[in-house]
């Protein structure tokens, strides 16, 4: 079996461009579990910084990964399609129980087209169906990551290459279970620092022990989100066994028709593109 094509490769500038992208997104959402009691904890007030930060961070992926791979307008092409069809399904599910079939496409495409691809993507995606529903908010730019993380680890999934099948679609069922409660688990952690005030059981306490901030949190997801969690785990699960097939194999066939990695040559003295050459000769007259 030919080896899979990717259009984004993860090379040694593109892995630390990512590094840099997911670091910076943990500390974003983590830091108020560490903040000073007096420090005014609001992840509205630190949204636009994190925002202006995170658009220069993806930039900087898709340039390390063009000028390793020597890929550009095609990847970006790709992108901007996928994305543009991302942000139109998402206002389909989002806001009822939870259902959302973004999740679906940002899983199948990173699974086929690698980690690096699947971050911008699903960072794109999101960012563009903010502007389509009127969603932009001090929360778009932690969606934005966490979407992006859900690509990317689809894309990072063993077996690319060679598994096929039923065994490949149970793993990204498997995949996209856990990936919607991972998501809702980690996105929690924006809205509820600014719901600290309501002095519940469950509730932010701006200085207090880590693990016992945790041991809050952990009820606060329980009882916040578990819905919206298994809502969105279910619909990803029934796209992916019922279309994932046939996705899975329209995007592998577009990208090997796309034909990412090979080389595109100039002859010399001539203006006009040389396509690659092959061995495939015509057939001899008899």
């Amino acid at each position: 079996m030919t080896a899979q094509a990717r259009a984004v490769r993860l090379g040694p500038k593109s892995v630390a461009a990512l590094l840099l992208v997911s670091v910076t997104g943990f500390f974003a959402f983590s830091w108020p579990l560490l903040a000073d009691p007096q420090s005014g904890v609001s992840h509205a007030k630190d949204a636009p910084w994190l925002f202006a930060a995170l658009l220069p961070l993806l930039l900087g992926v898709v340039l390390a990964t063009i000028s390793e791979s020597g890929i550009g307008a095609k990847a970006i092409a790709m992108v901007g399609v996928l994305a543009a069809v991302g942000a139109a399904l998402r206002p389909l599910g989002a806001g009822t129980a939870g259902l959302e079939p973004t999740f679906f496409l940002m899983i199948v495409a990173g699974r086929v087209l690698g980690p690096g691809f699947g971050y911008v993507l699903g960072s794109v995606t999101l960012f563009a169906s903010a502007l389509l529903t009127g969603g932009v908010g001090p929360w778009m730019p932690f969606q934005m990551m966490t979407m992006g993380w859900v690509a990317m680890g689809a894309g990072l999934l063993p077996g690319a290459d060679r598994l096929r099948g039923r065994a490949e679609m149970g793993m990204l069922a498997l995949y996209g279970a856990v990936a919607s409660f991972a998501y809702g688990f980690v996105m929690n952690l924006y809205g509820w620092p600014i719901v600290g005030g309501l002095g519940s059981g469950i509730s932010f306490v701006p200085g207090d022990p880590l693990h016992e901030n945790l041991a809050r949190y952990l009820a606060y997801c329980l009882a916040t989100s578990m819905g919206w969690d298994l809502g969105r785990a279910a619909i990803t699960v029934v796209l992916t066994l019922t279309l994932g097939p046939t996705i899975l194999k329209a995007l592998r066939r577009a990208t090997r028709k796309a034909a990412f990695e090979v080389p595109v040559t100039f002859a010399e003295g001539s203006d006009s593109v040389e396509a690659p050459k092959t061995d495939t000769k015509p057939p001899e007259k008899p």
